[in-house]
């Protein structure tokens, strides 16, 4: 089978990686790639946010499944158009990847169906947050109601701080655009982690489980990133805890969404606070995170192929979805100056070959004069799978001790809570 995997960054390359081992999958076709990918996989230049182009590739190459990596497609309705044309497709269609696409949308699902989330208010002005704020602690956050490619969120200290990042929210400073709305909500406090289902419309059943690093710095200081690196152990968090939230969280989005009329196909994201009253909901995306999905791939057992065609055929109650034994880990290579501004066109060198357990994915990369080069603020996604966290750790760092280009920066302390606890 010819699979079209939809995207071009180190996500992407994990799951087009993936499907490759695959016996049934005769070739990755991928829109629009990068330097990485096109060493397993045929990419094609055409934009994902190019819904013409992305429907007249899909008729010239005539794929048997398509998978969707980035939000923004899912959000303009890609999903939609395809299964229109009896295309097979795993991911959400446009309304329920409100989920991701509209905070607000999210939060106000989430208090009609009972799912624990932080306490909150949707605001559509400065003076609808000034009222609301009397209801706050001083810490508060402020989300941008839409999607804002990882600028949308900010942390304030006081009441004072919240009114002027929703002044600059609205006015299009922090995300580029003005928005209509916005949400403010309390501060959660606790270890977070990501939790991932996968979704067939009516059941939920759980991938795996991961923790991200979003802050550029070490000890999780600087500013937030799209993610420095990610880790997956068996000792995360325990069996009941992931059961409880396949029930309680996935299962009941899943059931929510299915009785308004819009069935949610794809992988469901749950980023969750464990605070001390409980696990909360932070936020939901409804695709794979990045750089989570690199690490979850070199545990995934079962076929990746096999789990999306469950999922569109509304079977994945009945498929087991197995992970290696162990832990897996991924520290992201980026740009210097990454997350703010960086130059692209850097010389890249000591990229190690990949294997079954060790293998670097391709963030944002390009070949530039023969050459691989930069092209993106986080470049590589130095992965490795291990017995142990400490091994897996050490292979991830080994690799990256070989890789050079000009600028690059990388935290060297991936899973420091896990190895101080």
């Amino acid at each position: 089978m010819k699979v079209l995997v939809i995207g071009g960054g180190g996500r992407e390359h994990a799951l087009a990686w993936a499907l490759k081992k695959s016996a049934r999958v005769s070739e990755v076709v991928c829109m629009p790639g990068n330097a990485g990918i096109a060493e397993l996989a045929r990419c094609v230049p055409v934009a994902v946010t190019d819904l013409e182009g992305t429907l007249a590739l899909v008729e010239r190459e005539q794929p048997g499944l398509v998978v969707i990596g980035p939000e923004v497609p899912l959000a303009l309705g890609v999903v939609d158009l395809l299964e229109k044309r009896g295309v097979r497709v795993f991911g959400p269609t446009a309304d329920a990847a409100q989920l991701e696409s509209s905070k607000a949308f999210a939060k106000e699902f989430m208090r009609r169906f009972d799912i624990p989330t932080a306490a909150y208010a949707v605001c559509r002005s400065v003076a609808d947050v000034e009222h609301e704020l009397k209801d706050f602690a001083s810490q508060v956050v402020v989300k941008a109601d839409g999607l804002a490619a990882g600028k949308g969120v900010v942390m304030c200290e006081s009441h004072r701080e919240t009114l002027e990042a929703a002044g600059q929210m609205f006015d299009g400073v922090v995300t580029g655009e003005p928005i209509g709305q916005l949400v403010i909500e309390e501060t959660l406090v606790g270890p977070e982690i990501s939790f991932f289902a996968v979704c067939d419309g009516t059941h939920a059943a759980t991938l795996g489980v991961a923790q991200d690093h979003k802050r550029v710095g070490e000890g999780d200081t600087g500013p937030n990133t799209g993610g420095m690196g990610a880790y997956s152990t068996d000792s995360l968090v325990t069996p009941d805890m992931i059961e409880w939230l396949r029930v309680n969280v996935a299962q009941k989005v899943v059931d929510g969404m299915r009785s308004e009329g819009m069935p949610f196909v794809g992988v469901l994201f749950c980023g969750m606070m464990l605070t001390p009253d409980g696990p909360k909901v932070l936020e939901f995306n409804t695709r794979f995170g990045d750089p989570e999905t690199q690490a979850l791939m070199l545990r995934l057992e079962t076929d990746l192929l096999t789990v999306f065609e469950a999922a569109i055929d509304g079977r994945i109650d009945s498929l087991p979805i197995r992970m290696k034994r162990g832990a897996s880990v991924c520290v992201i290579a980026a740009s210097g100056g990454y997350p703010g501004s960086y130059t692209s066109g850097k010389a890249i060198t000591g990229v190690p070959v990949p294997s079954s357990d060790e293998v670097v994915f391709h963030s944002g990369t390009a070949i530039k004069d023969g050459q691989l080069v930069t092209a993106g603020g986080r470049v590589l996604a130095v992965t490795a799978a291990a017995a142990t966290l400490e091994d897996a750790l050490h292979k991830a760092y080994g690799a990256l001790a070989g890789i050079r280009f000009e600028g690059m920066q990388y935290r060297r302390d991936i899973a420091w809570r896990a190895l101080k606890n």
